[in-house]
């Protein structure tokens, strides 16, 4: 009998997910560092509520969404199985009432009139939402502008104080750490030793903010011997085959 291709594909994230295991127990053992410190994000954009779902019967409790809409819709389709939902994508204001009817954590902080816009809806949803300040990396050598071809966005490092102290102070936001994103053509490890460097600065303040969220499929050693707590890791784990797009 041909199997199934639920069934097929359950294998394909099963093999894809003991694969990304022992990546990642590999790098902890070479940086010192015990396994149960860091958390594997499962990135799942442009992927479907099933391949979710299978995940979470594998074990998986943290997924990743970098779109609204999409992410909500999911959420819902998921809802019941136990997961904790990740915002890792720019997030523009106007849809701050969407994200935070089903965010858990927001990877994406970057200015302070989104802490103000999230904090009145979390208050109005009666949740409170986890929120990591996100780092721009772009000096970093050989990396472009936080514009340009090799940015991602961000905060600059000099400005995540202010802003870490305006979401310890908004109602219904809870400060947990810092998040980001090596820059395109700059070096992973010099990159997150630089952002090690900011979250261990902002310790300083906020005691409790001892998230830090670096790292892809691509850089996850280096991430994790950067101090890494959580990982953010899409195609090792789902593949790079035609994806859904709902």
């Amino acid at each position: 009998m041909a199997e199934a291709p639920a069934d097929r594909r359950r294998e394909e994230l099963s093999a894809a997910l003991a694969a990304v295991e022992r990546r990642v127990e590999d790098a902890c053992r070479a940086a010192g560092r015990s396994r149960s410190e860091v958390t594997v994000i499962a990135v799942t954009k442009t992927y479907p509520a099933s391949d979710v779902r299978l995940l979470a019967a594998l074990g998986v409790t943290d997924i990743g969404e970098n779109r609204d809409q999409e992410a909500a819709a999911k959420a819902a389709e998921c809802a019941g199985l136990g997961l904790r939902w990740h915002f890792i994508g720019q997030l523009q204001t106007n849809k701050a009432r969407q994200v935070a009817a089903f965010a858990d954590v927001i990877h994406s902080i970057d200015r302070t009139r989104l802490v103000d816009a999230l904090s009145r809806e979390a208050v109005r949803a009666g949740r409170e939402i986890g929120c990591l300040i996100q780092v721009s990396l772009a000096d970093a050598p050989g990396a472009g502008s936080a514009g340009g071809p090799g940015g991602r966005g961000g905060a600059a490092p000099a400005d995540v104080p202010a802003l870490a102290d305006a979401v310890a102070r908004a109602e219904g936001l809870r400060l947990d750490g810092v998040m980001a994103v090596a820059p395109l053509g700059a070096d992973p490890s010099e990159a997150f030793g630089r952002l090690r460097s900011v979250a261990e600065r902002l310790r300083e303040d906020h005691p409790s903010a001892g998230v830090i969220s670096a790292g892809m499929s691509g850089d996850m050693a280096e991430a994790i011997a950067n101090g890494a707590t959580h990982l953010r890791v899409g195609t090792a784990l789902l593949g790079r085959r035609t994806p859904f797009v709902r």
